[in-house]
């Protein structure tokens, strides 16, 4: 019933749906995070359109809605750096701080190191390189929308409203504007997406229906992913900063100032030999940093909190079921595409993710996460207030959370 609820505001609105034009508005604004609000409302607008015609379930970009604002505190670096600090708590790289903080003391023991654990940990913190994982969020972001969000807004304008042409006439036309071949350079997957978009949209069966929509979010689901694999890698991979560059941040916090005299008392610890044990204990510091600051990265893009504030682990099995329409699919093409990233046929055990930079782990879980809440219609709840979206529209950063 509150799916209906929704479709019905939607088609009551009058508010059109996006255009291209709209997406490559909001594609070309510089500000990262004010943009990543815009394109969380935009999938909102495309969602709730696309659902307008097809039943009311959920489509990819409903999905992408909150994927899209699960991303947004990446860009925003609220939640990684608070639990990046927590883990400097583990006894691992608690261990690994008081062994620094003792060097220190050795290496340079005329100066006052009383707090040296509170300023390691303030350098570990910020040497974490949180703000290279934060543009390759945005980054992977602003792809997937540029590309993704601009083709259904041109379906959405070719077959969303009557037409005299054919149906067959019509999405011939508007598969020849999408790139052959395979992902990531072809749109072969998108290609066969819309199609089954379309077969959704005029199918009476809601058995039908439903393998359709499924069918069409996982072949969006499988384009997205494979182009999106630099960007995860480059997210995960961002916290590499060795042990040299840790040292550096350490000492330019301990000796700030003239560089040349930094230089010549890091050179007499050197003469003195009170560095050797300093490098020692910041080298293992530097493993256990990036150690943790990868499953700081990893936590936040494999969490997608839903509309009713559950917070999906993605590294966990998912729960539940699949919806009755869904539980023993019959489309030959819906089985095809399962056999290809469904290891585990009809059942949610294995889903969760054990390596996100993984394509092929990624897809089971987000196939199953497709098929699962396939029919979960607060997914077409708007992400934000109107208020935060016209603080956003008018380029003023929204108040409360986003």
């Amino acid at each position: 019933m509150e799916r209906e609820r929704v479709v019905v505001r939607e088609r009551r609105s009058g508010a059109r749906p996006p255009t291209t034009s709209d997406v490559a508005v909001i594609a070309g604004m510089a500000d990262p995070v004010l943009r990543n609000v815009l394109i969380t409302h935009c999938y909102h607008r495309l969602s709730t359109a696309l659902a307008a015609l097809t039943g009311g379930s959920p489509n990819w970009c409903a999905f992408a809605v909150w994927a899209s604002k699960q991303v947004g505190q990446t860009i925003r670096q609220e939640d990684p750096r608070r639990a990046l600090e927590r883990l400097l708590s583990t006894p691992r790289t608690r261990t690994a701080v008081g062994a620094v903080a003792v060097a220190l003391r050795v290496a340079f023991p005329r100066r006052s190191l009383d707090d040296a654990e509170r300023l390691v940990r303030e350098v570990v913190v910020a040497a974490a390189r949180l703000d290279a994982a934060s543009e390759a969020a945005a980054r992977g972001n602003l792809k997937v929308f540029a590309e993704i969000g601009h083709e259904f807004a041109r379906f959405l304008a070719k077959f969303g409203a009557p037409s005299d042409l054919p149906d067959e006439q019509r999405i011939a036309a508007f598969r020849a504007a999408l790139r052959p071949g395979e992902p990531p350079e072809g749109q072969y997957y998108l290609r066969q997406a819309f199609t089954h978009y379309l077969r959704a949209m005029r199918a009476t069966d809601p058995k039908a229906r439903a393998e359709s929509l499924l069918l069409a979010n996982v072949e969006v689901g499988l384009h997205e992913q494979t182009r999106l694999q630099p960007e995860i890698t480059a997210a995960l991979d961002a916290p590499s900063g060795g042990a040299a560059e840790l040292e550096r941040r350490l000492l330019e916090a301990l000796l700030p100032g003239n560089r040349l005299v930094r230089l010549l008392r890091v050179a007499l610890a050197a003469l003195l030999g009170r560095r050797g044990p300093l490098r020692a204990a910041t080298a293992r510091l530097a493993d256990a940093a990036r150690a943790a600051t990868r499953r700081v990265v990893t936590a936040q893009l494999m969490h997608m909190a839903l509309p009713d504030g559950t917070a999906l682990s993605l590294g966990e099995d998912l729960r539940g079921g699949f919806p009755a329409e869904l539980a023993h699919p019959a489309d030959p093409e819906l089985l095809a595409l399962l056999r290809v990233v469904d290891p585990t046929e009809d059942s949610l055990v294995g889903t969760g993710a054990r390596d996100w930079a993984d394509l092929a782990d990624r897809m089971h879980c987000i196939a199953d996460l497709f098929r699962c809440q396939a029919q979960r219609s607060d997914l077409l709840s708007p992400p934000f207030t109107d208020a935060q979206v016209a603080a956003a529209q008018s380029g003023v950063l929204p108040d409360g959370r986003l």
